[in-house]
């Protein structure tokens, strides 16, 4: 355990060393306190590098070396530190299509004894940039997705080692990408703005202390080259006989270029990135080439990916290749790419012919996709011409989950592959089809399995800062965030110029989304959700600070919409004339329609609406009230927190008054409303436990086919294990008939949108709504870590400061394994189950923490560790941090399907 710790910033590693001309010394710090302290010192100045470095102090008193050193670099804090203009190429361009890519550059002269050169950089559309010929960083899609009217990314890059001593090239490529390509599931263009530009500011710093800077500003050229339709639905189209060798390297002749146009543009809005960067992950090699039934050449990379296709081609002069993606084949085995609706998905490489081997990737645009369709290739298709080439947020892996069944193991593999291929800057919902959006309501249910798959602090919290500024100003929250609808009005009229039929339909259901389904119940609660499982598991009390205004704001919408009787009318007759129903009215939300439990099985989009609204608004109002009441509590706000903690006594009244009855039963029916009802414990005690048996006949009697959709399957395990039902739980999950391991046996490498997205006999469920690259039903593998495995995080102390292990064996498993790589250390549960009727189980408990380990009930009979026997408290023991290995004896006749 740690004792205390002492933090020490320079401005210089040598004065770290030798403790001289400290910028700030925290002194000995007599706490066990080991993450999120914040920096005390003077206030941080522009472009400032600072060093530091921390040592800490054990129980007993030992003190630890020092770290090595770290270091941080600050950006531009202030809007009069830029001095660039924001520049538009002066093209000719037709804002109804996709236009070829700008390309910008400038020279310029350095003098020698350069010592640092910071390279800061933003655009309206997405950049990529050069500087004497070779290529900027390695980040993807920046500036990336953010609401852009009221925040514009930049990055900060060093290209000191690129730049030297006299004339200097800068180029600068600009693409569509979010700001005024195809995007969302209307698939409408031009959402943020018609004309991309540039801005840019290049500060050098020389070893003799003087500085110099280079700026976009009206001495710039442009021009195109041979990228001729960049677009993230549609793709790219690369024509390589136009390209311009050293357009970005001095001494290029660039008479024939265009000018640029300066426009005006604030400073005000520019943010560093406060999420991680999308790289090139990893690259995937061909698992087959198919010749299908329609005798097309098609590429098997055997996994549902996101990214795009590296190709190597020779052939004659102006050969073109096409490149057509999509998820899988038909029934038939033939390439199938419907769908994805309106988004092409089609590269296409235009061969210069110069006898060597030429190569293509595209550079704006992605795919989500396991099959590729080359047509036009000149020569034999083999597995050496392509690569898959996986992109996503550069995001850590810090879980790990395995058992005895390759099924779930490979299900547990599958939401890890939906995370990677959605966490593309933004959490989207699916990465193929003519949408791409960031759903608030998917990430909701899948927010704490993506914390244990990976670190998505950053990540997140950058995501919620869009949803704050996206939400509107009576707090109701977008569906989807970044809201590329803010100006609806105008989007709508856009939607209805639409003329064939298809497009027509699109249109009609964006905007049925846009203004009848808006901060839809389990949606806009991301809110509110969203922060608080980040808190819980990275105990950061500061997202809860930046967020909690938000978070106040969404609820108070909840009140005034709840307040509206008129919906309560069509339920109950018989009790209109007591006084208690208008007691109980405000506090029972039925105003608006609602998504409901989207795609619970045999739901459709009216059937799913008119079914939840009566149930789904009131839990979800429910549960904002108890975690606003558990989030003003951790900032101390007791005011609040007792107003919420009433409002979430009433709310639970309400729905037992006009939802619950003495024997358990909930109205409606459904599967979906006995687990919400769990899940934000909303029954009272005598009735509670009926409730849970009523929902586990239900799962039994339909032969364990889950009857839940995004919001109900993210949390019927854990309910149905937490009320004595984990034999249930079980039987659910393994159901190779239907829900999840079906799609594992029937060959998915993602998680699909629908439970049953490929019939048995290889047709399709649907044909709009079919994507097969979908996380939220993946929202399972929480319960796999928390309950299978057994890691949980005491809400109390969040952050995994007290760790929770509490496996619940079952499901014909010998062995589960899950590990996480906290924010305090590496934690790992580790259970077998031996022939001589015993549980091992292996525990690590990362330093400076402690745990609980509750031992299952069935293996109590005698424990031990280490040789040493094991008394028990109320089931479970606790450890501090180290290695554990509890033998636990099974006593006879013992039930393993109870908890």
């Amino acid at each position: 355990m740690q004792s205390a710790y002492r933090v020490q910033v320079a401005l210089s590693e040598e004065s770290l060393r030798n403790e001289e001309d400290l910028v700030w010394d925290s002194g000995r710090q007599e706490t066990d306190q080991s993450i999120h302290v914040e920096y005390r010192g003077p206030l941080l100045e522009s472009r400032q590098r600072y060093y530091w470095r921390v040592r800490v102090w054990d129980e007993s008193g030992q003190e630890a070396d020092w770290s090595d050193t770290a270091f941080w670099e600050m950006g531009l804090l202030h809007p009069r530190d830029w001095k660039a203009r924001m520049i538009q190429p002066d093209l000719v361009e037709d804002r109804e299509k996709s236009e070829p890519c700008p390309m910008l550059r400038r020279e310029f002269e350095l003098k020698d004894g350069i010592e640092k050169a910071r390279l800061y950089i933003t655009s309206h559309g997405l950049y990529e940039a050069w500087i004497n010929g070779k290529h900027v960083g390695d980040e993807l899609f920046t500036p990336g997705w953010t609401t852009y009217q009221k925040c514009l990314q930049y990055q900060t890059y060093d290209v000191t080692g690129l730049l030297g001593k006299g004339t200097n090239a800068i180029g600068v490529i600009l693409g569509d990408g979010w700001y005024r390509g195809y995007i969302s599931y209307a698939c409408e263009r031009n959402v943020y703005g018609t004309k991309l530009a540039l801005y840019m500011q290049l500060n050098i710093t020389y070893q003799d202390g003087t500085t110099d800077s280079v700026v976009s500003d009206d001495t710039w050229k442009a021009s195109t080259g041979p990228i001729l339709e960049a677009d993230m639905f549609n793709g790219e189209v690369y024509d390589a006989r136009l390209e311009e060798a050293g357009w970005n390297e001095p001494g290029f002749d660039d008479t024939g270029w265009s000018n640029v146009i300066p426009v005006e543009f604030s400073p005000r809005i520019l943010a560093a990135p406060l999420g991680v960067p999308v790289r090139r992950i990893e690259e995937i090699g061909p698992k087959e080439i198919i010749k299908t039934p329609a005798g097309e050449i098609v590429v098997d990379l055997g996994q549902n990916m996101t990214g795009w296709i590296r190709l190597k081609a020779r052939g004659p002069r102006g050969t073109a290749i096409t490149m057509q993606h999509g998820e899988v084949l038909d029934q038939k085995g033939n390439f199938y790419n419907k769908n994805l609706r309106m988004a092409k998905a089609t590269d296409r490489f235009i061969l210069k012919g110069d006898d060597e081997e030429e190569i293509f990737e595209p550079r704006f645009t992605f795919h989500g996709f396991r099959y590729v369709k080359l047509e036009g290739y000149p020569g034999e298709v083999t597995t050496d011409c392509l690569k898959g080439i996986v992109v996503h947020s550069d995001l850590d892996r810090t879980g790990e989950f395995s058992c005895s069944n390759p099924l779930v193991n490979q299900l547990s593999r599958n939401i890890v592959w939906s995370q990677k291929g959605n966490f593309l800057d933004v959490p989207t919902d699916c990465p193929q089809r003519d949408e791409r959006m960031g759903w608030t309501g998917d990430l909701q249910v899948f927010a704490s399995t993506a914390c244990q798959n990976m670190n998505v602090a950053s990540f997140m919290t950058r995501w919620l800062r869009d949803l704050k500024n996206d939400q509107r100003k009576d707090g109701a929250v977008p569906n989807v965030i970044p809201d590329a609808f803010t100006d609806r009005e105008d989007f709508a009229r856009r939607l209805l110029k639409r003329r064939n039929w298809r497009e027509c339909t699109n249109a009609i259901g964006a905007i049925f989304a846009l203004f009848v389904i808006d901060s839809s119940a389990g949606w806009g609660d991301a809110a509110i959700l969203v922060p608080w499982s980040l808190y819980q598991h990275y105990g950061d009390v500061r997202i809860l600070e930046s967020q909690y205004e938000s978070m106040r704001a969404l609820f108070r919408f909840y009140e005034k919409r709840a307040r509206r009787f008129g919906s309560f009318l069509l339920v109950n007759p018989l009790k209109w004339f007591r006084k208690e129903t208008w007691e109980h009215l405000r506090y029972y939300y039925t105003a608006g329609l609602h998504f409901g439990d989207w795609l619970a099985p045999g739901d459709g989009l009216v059937k799913s609406v008119l079914k939840s609204k009566w149930y789904i608004p009131t839990v979800y109002f429910a549960l904002d009230a108890l975690i606003l009441h558990k989030a003003s509590v951790a900032l101390g706000r007791d005011d609040n927190a007792a107003y919420y903690e009433a409002m979430y006594n009433k709310i639970k009244a309400a729905f037992q008054y006009f939802l619950v009855k003495q024997s358990g039963r909930i109205w409606p029916n459904r599967q979906s409303a006995y687990t919400l009802a769990l899940m934000a414990d909303l029954l009272p005690g005598e009735v509670k436990e009926k409730s849970a048996g009523i929902l586990a006949g239900m799962v039994r009697k339909g032969d364990y086919r889950i009857g839940t959709g995004f919001l109900g399957a993210s949390h019927i395990c854990h309910v149905l294990c937490e009320n004595g039902y984990a034999n249930v739980a079980y039987e659910l999950l393994m159901n190779e008939d239907y829900q999840w391991l079906y799609q594992v046996k029937m060959g998915a490498t993602t998680i699909w949108e629908h439970w049953d997205a490929i019939r048995e006999n290889g047709s399709f469920q649907s044909a709009r709504m079919l994507s097969f690259n979908h996380y939220a039903f993946g929202a399972i593998g929480a319960w796999l870590f928390q309950d299978v495995a057994g890691i949980n995080v005491d809400e109390d102390e969040p952050g995994y400061k007290h760790i929770l292990i509490r496996p619940i064996p079952g499901g014909g498993l010998t062995h589960a394994k899950a590990s996480y790589d906290s924010i305090h250390g590496l934690i790992e549960s580790e259970w077998s189950l031996t022939d001589d009727n015993r549980l091992v189980l292996r525990v690590q408990v990362p330093v400076n923490t402690r745990a609980r380990v509750t031992i299952p009930a069935d293996y109590r009979t005698r424990i031990t560790e280490g040789g040493n026997s094991v008394e028990l408290t109320d089931g479970a023991v606790d450890i501090g941090s180290g290695s554990y290995v509890f033998n636990c004896f099974k006593r006879e006749g013992g039930n393993e399907s109870r908890t």
